[in-house]
């Protein structure tokens, strides 16, 4: 983030299409969450839910430094409603995810937590998760998000999640290395190949990608998935009506194939991690990065951020539908724990910070945290301070372009997410055939 989540990427913000592992053994639940007498939860660095009348559950173990937009909202409104105080709380994302699905087992669930979608689901089925359309209907909030940004997080009338940040996605690129090799800012894959090709000569790494203990670092790709159709396919591909090893996957990761041959991964690609592929990047040793918004307060702090601009990818001739989409979908959700509505207290305080998170005012604190807003708040960004994060703004909203409804990793479930990254990596690395990558991600779809 995130997705790491969420964000991970950098420990500081892990995206949202990270695989996770739920091991759930009892080791697991001794360390990972404790009850105290009356059943309130207690994180591991110690102190109940009752320090707050609510408690917000990050995927950051220190939401001040690692996630200071969702801290300073949770600053923000505890001087606004000292009657509501939020206790704000946090471990790493697998961690987190282990002491959710644990505290939904023993009841004992915070009033509001951030989680992958995938394990919000199996939540709402299970009766743990407050439908939110309620809270959405009052003093017009429905109103402020585009129906994209809800419709991810709905089950039948249910509406049991709200997008906690926005994930944009594609390359960053460096416009002083493409100029020094008279190269223009690519719009189709082929110019991309050619841009390739002539960095690759020139001795420059042409995109940056890290594949150790990263594998989920191929953002750009899983939009490149859905130029292919993969948005139109994927509820079949999950019925079992379809393949995802299908003709139209194949062309692309051909096309991925194609790449690496001209030379578009560094040498070291699996065995640097993600992080390392950011900073050849932000020290100027390559000309595109493969990641995402959360990237862009540190480029612009690095020697690069006067040079970068950013880019959505590729078209292909030989696409499947609409070629003019930018990522820029809802990241894991916020979601509420169903035992809120007997506590009018809490529910109040809930339907209070919700309100003010999602307001204008609340929008306008993630962006001035290099975050993009999740309603249809429009920023005001000061271009000559944040020229990073004005591109991303700028490339998310370029007319005539789309964004599919959700990343195509966070509509499977881990197994299969974890396959895509690495059916990607596999053929970017030389180690699978464009048919055994697509093979490999159809034995974990059942």
């Amino acid at each position: 983030m995130a997705t790491a989540p969420q964000p991970a990427p950098p420990t500081t913000r892990r995206p949202s299409g990270i695989s996770h592992r739920l091991l759930l053994t009892a080791t697991a639940s001794a360390l990972l969450v404790t009850t105290t007498a009356c059943g309130s939860a207690v994180n591991t660095a110690g102190g109940s839910s009752s320090d707050g009348l609510i408690t917000l559950s990050m995927q950051n173990p220190d939401s001040k430094t690692q996630d200071p937009a969702t801290w300073q909202l949770v600053q923000e409104f505890n001087k606004k409603h000292p009657d509501m105080k939020i206790k704000l709380e946090g471990q790493p994302v697998d961690q987190h995810e282990q002491r959710m699905t644990i505290a939904a087992q023993s009841g004992t669930l915070p009033e509001i937590f951030w989680v992958y979608d995938s394990l919000a689901k199996t939540m709402v089925k299970s009766g743990d998760l407050l439908d939110l359309s309620p809270m959405l209907a009052e003093n017009g909030l429905k109103a402020k998000f585009a129906p994209s940004m809800l419709a991810g997080f709905k089950q039948g009338v249910i509406q049991y999640g709200l997008p906690y940040q926005a994930l944009v996605t594609g390359f960053y690129y460096n416009k002083a290395v493409l100029d020094a090799h008279k190269i223009a800012v690519p719009e189709t894959f082929d110019e991309l190949v050619a841009a390739v090709k002539t960095l690759e000569a020139a001795g420059v790494v042409p995109i940056a990608q890290g594949a150790n203990n990263s594998t989920y670092s191929v953002w750009a790709f899983l939009t490149m998935l859905d130029r292919f159709g993969y948005e139109s396919k994927y509820q079949d591909l999950l019925a079992g009506r379809a393949s995802y090893a299908n003709a139209d996957f194949l062309r692309l990761y051909k096309h991925v194939d194609e790449l690496a041959k001209a030379g578009a991964f560094p040498s070291n690609m699996n065995t640097q991690t993600y992080a390392q592929a950011v900073a050849s990047y932000t020290s100027g040793k390559a000309a595109f990065l493969d990641a995402g918004v959360w990237e862009a307060e540190k480029i612009q702090k690095s020697s690069a951020g006067k040079d970068t601009g950013f880019w959505a990818g590729p078209t292909f001739t030989d696409g499947v539908g609409n070629q003019k989409l930018v990522m820029d979908v809802p990241s894991a959700p916020f979601v509420v724990s169903a035992k809120v509505k007997g506590d009018k207290k809490k529910y109040a305080a809930v339907k209070a910070f919700i309100q003010f998170y999602y307001s204008d005012a609340g929008q306008k604190i993630l962006v001035d945290n290099a975050q993009p807003p999740v309603t249809t708040y429009k920023p005001e960004v000061d271009a000559t301070k944040a020229s990073v994060f004005a591109a991303v703004l700028a490339e998310a909203s370029k007319p005539g372009w789309t964004s599919p409804k959700a990343q195509p990793d966070l509509v499977v479930n881990a197994a299969t997410a974890s396959a895509m990254y690495d059916s990607f990596y596999g053929v970017m690395g030389g180690s699978l055939s464009p048919e055994e990558a697509v093979k490999n991600v159809q034995k974990t779809i059942k």
